[in-house]
Order: structure tokens, then C-alpha cells, then sequence
């Protein structure tokens, strides 16, 4: 077991944690443990890479991790509208297709390579970003944020789910092998 490795296990232990406070309605603790979680994220990235820590279980642990809490932070944050409750089955539909796409190709034995793409980083961040800005929405003023944030997150969740759409059908028409997810 390795640093980054527990480090994704912790993250995934905070999850409880967020959803717990933002039921009890504590935005501000919620945003702390938000916040907490991110930087393990960037923390056990950092560990892997420059001590050489990778491991194949990182490799599916990491990307788990972020998946559970960017559901549990959409699911729960459209529960008490502080984002559109569209945004969250937008961000989650595109999760559920790309799992499902990843699943057809492992079906018809095509390799996938798990390597996200640009545009797939960019909608990870933009999601981040919103939830951040809905949770801090109650103590700065920053309303006009949230209006922009919701809509580059869901022009951006809907290109790369695209993108990867168009991806995955290329490598089942043509059977070449491509980085997916």
C-alpha cells in the first residue's frame, strides 16, 4: 500500500463526511471537507509521480475516488438547489456513458487505455469549480459566478461526452485502439 494510494482511501472516506454535513445543512464545513479531499487528490498525484509510486491500483483507485465524491457533491448539491438538478443528471449521464461505453469495448475485447483528454480535464475542472462556487455561494457574493460556472460546466460535460462517444465508435467501426475515459 502506498502513499497515494491511501491517500485515494481517505478520499473516499471523506465522502461520508461531505454528504453528513451538507444533510445537516453545514455549507461551510461541507466546502472545508470538499476542499480537503481536493487537495489529497492533487497531493497523491504529486506523491506518485515524483517518487515514483504509481501503482495499478492507483490507477483505478485514483479515478474512482473523484468519481464518488463529484456524484455525491452534484447528486447532494442538487438536492438543495445550489445548482441545477439538470447540471448533476448532465455531469452523472455522461460518467454513466462513458463507463458503459468503456464496458461495450472491454465486451468486444478492444484495449482501452484509461487516459483522459484535454477536454475531459478541463470538464473535471470546471465541474470542481462549480461545486466550490456553489458552496461558497452563502458566504461570498458570488451569484454571478454560479450562473457562468453552470453553463461552461455543461457545455463542457457535453462536448467531451461527445468526444468520447465519437471515440468509442471509431474503435468499434475500425477497431483501432484509442485512449478512452
Amino acid at each position: 500500500m502506498t502513499v497515494p494510494n491511501l491517500l485515494s482511501i481517505v478520499r473516499i472516506l471523506l465522502v461520508p463526511v461531505f454528504i453528513i454535513y451538507m444533510l445537516n445543512n453545514r455549507m461551510l464545513a461541507s466546502l472545508i471537507v470538499f476542499i480537503i479531499a481536493g487537495v489529497s487528490d492533487a497531493l497523491d498525484g504529486f506523491i506518485a509521480k515524483v517518487f515514483h509510486q504509481k501503482t495499478n491500483l492507483g490507477a483505478h483507485l485514483d479515478p474512482l475516488a473523484d468519481k464518488i465524491l463529484l456524484i455525491s457533491a452534484y447528486v447532494t448539491l442538487a438536492i438543495f438547489d445550489l445548482i441545477p438538478s439538470w447540471l448533476a443528471v448532465l455531469t452523472i449521464s455522461r460518467d454513466v456513458l462513458i463507463l458503459l461505453g468503456v464496458l461495450v469495448l472491454y465486451l468486444n475485447r478492444y484495449p482501452v487505455r484509461m487516459k483522459p483528454s484535454i477536454l475531459s480535464k478541463a470538464t473535471t475542472c470546471m465541474q470542481v469549480v462549480t461545486i466550490l462556487i456553489a458552496l461558497s455561494n452563502g458566504y461570498l457574493d458570488i451569484q454571478f459566478l454560479k450562473v457562468y460556472s453552470v453553463w461552461v460546466t455543461a457545455s463542457l460535460t457535453v462536448a467531451s461526452g461527445l468526444q468520447y462517444m465519437r471515440e468509442g465508435l471509431i474503435m468499434l467501426s475500425q477497431g483501432v485502439n484509442g485512449n478512452f475515459a
